[in-house]
């Protein structure tokens, strides 16, 4: 009997640690699983974190371009309405900037002589010119200055390579005499200060004078050499 009670009560250990096995086994397995959903969850919200970032970064990179657009529009905005200033009101022509020209514009049965002087903007950009030139005329006798000829002035702006031209009007010498000899021409831009000496393409002379006035008279800047 008392092998008997030995070998039960062996058999009952025996029972009681693959029970505590079994529900260790069982234990390790509940915690495999949780672990496991977790893991998942994390690779969910890695996911969607990742989509989140992803989307983050689109709408950053939307920014980016909008940005990008925003500045190229401003940009645009800035050039056009620079561009738009300088049109409403362009520089003036300066005197470095145009090319000069002078040629007889005298027309036959006219009772005084006319010489055109064309002015043509090399600037590379537009310029305004508008007024009158200053115009001096060298002589054997000393420098004379054109009077204005009282023509209405007309504002004007020349475009890069345009021309615009104006007229200088003088006696005719049919004296018979000698006269004054005409060396060269002077001009000077309107609102300029640097002049330019031309051949003067005219008559060689004009009449003496009593010296009471000038009489060559220049016309405004658009006048092309007509009037007087």
């Amino acid at each position: 009997m008392r092998v008997h009670k030995l070998t039960f009560a062996a058999l009952a250990v025996a029972a009681s640690l693959s029970l505590t096995a079994c529900q260790n086994d069982d234990d390790a397995t509940g915690q495999s699983d949780p672990s496991a959903a977790s893991s998942e969850v994390s690779s969910g919200d890695g996911s969607g974190s990742g989509d989140s970032q992803q989307g983050a970064g689109e709408e950053s990179g939307g920014e980016g371009t909008g940005g990008q657009g925003t500045a190229a529009g401003s940009g645009s905005g800035s050039d056009s309405g620079s561009g738009s200033g300088e049109n409403d009101k362009a520089g003036k022509c300066r005197t470095d900037e145009l090319k000069f020209k002078a040629m007889d514009a005298t027309i036959d049965g006219d009772t005084e002589g006319t010489v055109a002087v064309e002015l043509t903007n090399g600037g590379g950009r537009e310029c305004a010119i508008s007024g009158y030139a200053g115009v001096d005329l060298k002589t054997n006798s000393g420098t004379l200055s054109a009077k204005r000829s009282g023509e209405p002035v007309v504002p004007g702006t020349l475009k890069d390579g345009e021309t615009v031209a104006f007229g200088i009007h003088y006696p005719i010498n049919d004296s018979g005499g000698s006269g004054v000899r005409i060396t060269g021409l002077v001009v000077t831009p309107p609102d300029e200060t640097k002049s330019v000496t031309l051949d003067w393409p005219g008559a060689a002379t004009l009449p003496v004078t009593d010296g009471t006035g000038s009489p060559v008279k220049v016309g405004p800047i658009g006048s092309a050499g007509q009037g007087g």
